[in-house]
């Protein structure tokens, strides 16, 4: 995702980011360096350097920081990033447990009931257009169990 602008808001003390189909808000007291009253931010820009996925801030002290994009979708919670990194996360499980199993990929393939090239897609966690559903069904093949476990976040 890019960032299309970044504004400072310091009243709110807050950057105001920008993408192509929402905005967003980060607080300073995330950013690293955080700025202070008495080390403000002179400067902030969205980074050509970090393709647009990432803003750099300068504090009136001559630091400089950097926020990615990721950091900004992370503490906003956003829908889709949590989606991805669910996805993410399940496709590394995925990963170890067809390396760790017995099963030759051939045979993973036939009970899957699906194509080389789609077993392929699935191992791949650069990949966000496979479902939560079709990693659940690749597990069920390497006979694992699968509980979705819920619960409050801690503080």
């Amino acid at each position: 995702m890019k960032i299309r602008s970044v504004k400072l808001n310091n009243k709110k003390k807050i950057f105001e980011v920008r993408t192509a189909t929402k905005k967003y808000s980060f607080p300073y007291v995330k950013a690293k360096p955080a700025p202070t009253s008495e080390d403000p931010i002179t400067r902030v820009y969205v980074d050509i350097e970090l393709g647009r996925e990432g803003m750099t801030y300068e504090l009136a002290s001559g630091k400089t920081g950097t926020v990615h994009i990721e950091q900004v979708l992370d503490y906003n919670q956003d829908p889709s990033y949590l989606r991805n990194l669910l996805l993410y996360k399940l496709t590394l499980e995925v990963q170890k447990r067809v390396a760790d199993s017995p099963l030759a990929k051939r045979e993973i393939i036939r009970r899957l009931g699906t194509s080389a090239t789609q077993l392929y897609r699935l191992l791949d966690q650069t990949n966000y257009e496979k479902s939560v559903d079709q990693l659940v069904s690749l597990l069920q093949v390497l006979d694992c169990d699968v509980d979705l476990v819920v619960r409050a976040k801690s503080a």
